[in-house]
């Protein structure tokens, strides 16, 4: 890979990990602020999907956007806008919150479309997996930061918004650095977003499934364990243990995808997902196991993500590329709306338990899909390339 090569796909990873820790900062601190506001459990569970909205919505037509504008002019517009949006949390009262949460999720969707297409347009073919194996190990990083920021700053007052503010201030180093050598997108085909669902279902349902499990797993996992019999500070560090696995495990996985069929590998995630939650039960009793079992989870779930991505850069280029990215973030964005609801319900029908049963059940689903397709078409697909 050249220098300069590097220098574009470093400067848009180190972009979309301060946005992933100002993301995360936010995510906690706006639930609090509508709590200490007396703000209903279903209220705010509403305002939260409203994000997802602005997503869906918004995202399929970035790709047309970037393709007349340009790829930064849309980004650091997206970086300035979410800045601002950051800020009017802050200044404006909660009835304001629904159209902020619309215009936010529809920003962060942008960002998340355009950084993964510069990211998969950039990486030499032969590492394309490895280099979305960094990708998703920052992203990881990113999200355990935001946290820790609002832990530091706390969760009243300005400072907390400002902090996500100069997160999103930050992303525009990276993006002033990466100058021309950020990739172009070309229009010449009209296919809508909603084709590349379809076309290459093993890698935009792997975002569909991933959205969901990483949403329904962080939100219930301390419920699932203190109603398990853990102590709450134990319950807490489930999630931990998940994330753990997920950034040690990604360049292997990334690594291992530049070297056999994604189809293959995905296949592996996903049965290992399915194996993975049906012990959660069975080994929660010995901490040791249990732990191990979580740490494999999250880091082969979390597969599923980067091997998707990156099996979606190795069918498609340029605009075509840029769709499929859209459609990858647009089931990702419905996978993080239905999962808490689905794995909720999991528990409240078949038991604590139920929990497990209900992800295991998601990835079982997958894995079926992955099966099909191979045995549909056993020789892997060359790259589709329009401009």
């Amino acid at each position: 890979m050249v220098r300069e090569q590097a220098a574009t796909i470093a400067a848009a990873i180190v972009l979309i990990m301060l946005v992933g820790i100002s993301l995360s900062l936010f995510i906690p601190l706006l639930a609090i602020a509508m709590e200490n506001q007396g703000v209903s459990s279903t209220i705010s569970g509403l305002n939260t999907a409203f994000a997802g909205l602005g997503t869906l919505l918004v995202v399929p037509f970035v790709p047309r956007l970037a393709a007349r504008f340009g790829l930064q002019p849309i980004i650091r517009g997206a970086i300035l806008a979410s800045a601002l949006l950051s800020l009017a949390f802050y200044l404006l009262p909660f009835w304001a919150w629904f159209p902020l949460r619309f215009l936010f999720g529809a920003l962060i969707g942008t960002l998340f479309v355009l950084s993964e297409y510069w990211i998969n347009a950039a990486a030499p073919p032969d590492r394309r997996g490895v280099i979305m194996g960094v990708y998703a190990t920052m992203l990881a990083i990113g999200f355990v930061l935001g946290p820790l920021i609002l832990k530091a700053t706390g969760a009243s007052g300005i400072w907390p918004y400002l902090a996500g503010v100069a997160m999103y201030l930050l992303a525009l180093v990276p993006l002033t650095f990466a100058g021309s050598g950020l990739p172009g997108i070309t229009e010449e085909k009209n296919d809508g977003v909603i084709s590349y669902m379809t076309a290459v279902p093993v890698a935009t349902f792997a975002g569909l499934v991933f959205g969901a499990i990483e949403t329904g797993a962080f939100a219930l996992f301390p419920v699932y364990g203190i109603r398990n019999g853990m102590p709450d500070t134990s319950a807490a560090l489930l999630i931990s243990v998940v994330v753990a696995g997920n950034i040690v495990s990604q360049i292997p996985i990334g690594w291992l995808s530049d070297h056999t069929d994604r189809r293959n590998l995905l296949l592996i995630c996903g049965v290992i997902g399915v194996a993975g939650a049906i012990a959660m039960p069975f080994t929660m009793d010995v901490p040791a196991a249990f732990y191990t079992v979580l740490f494999i989870w999250g880091g082969f779930t979390g597969g599923l993500y980067t091997v998707g991505l990156a099996h979606l850069g190795a069918r498609f280029t340029g605009h075509d590329l840029a769709n499929a990215n859209a459609a990858f973030i647009m089931l990702y964005s419905v996978g993080l709306i239905v999962g808490p609801p689905f794995v909720g319900a999991g528990m409240d029908t078949l038991g604590p338990h139920g929990f497990a049963w209900a992800l295991a059940a998601m990835l079982a689903a997958y894995s079926v899909l992955v099966a099909w397709r191979i045995v549909r078409q056993p020789a892997a697909v060359t790259v589709r390339t329009y401009d």
